[in-house]
């Protein structure tokens, strides 16, 4: 059974910083391409993704202030988000996709003072 497991969501002031995990089970990690979506009434918007060789790409309204990384040997994926905005609050979702796309539940991302 395939799970994705996200931890780290919270309410954080603007400006401020939060790291979210991602933890995998029931793949094999290495091959999937991972990305974290956030989620809002009626639309799903990519953030960021992480190839199995490591290339990265990022929604350019978060670009210079969010950093995605992996650790294979943990089946992790990992969201570094800094300087943030109000208007990142969302549910950010974790996805892998190689030959079959999976989604985690979501943890909540509030930013507000």
């Amino acid at each position: 059974q395939v799970q994705l497991v996200e931890s780290g969501g919270g309410l954080v002031q603007p400006g401020g910083s939060l790291g979210l995990s991602c933890v995998a089970s029931g793949i094999i990690f290495g091959f999937y391409t991972m990305g974290w979506y956030r989620q809002a009434p009626g639309q799903r918007e990519l953030i960021a993704r992480i190839t199995s060789g490591g290339s990265t790409n990022y929604a350019d309204s978060v670009k210079g202030r969010f950093t995605i990384s992996r650790d294979n040997a943990k089946n992790t994926v990992y969201l570094q988000m800094n300087s943030l905005k109000p208007e990142d609050t969302g549910v950010y979702v974790c996805n892998a996709q190689y030959s079959t796309v999976y989604w985690g539940q979501g943890t909540q991302v509030t930013v507000s003072s």
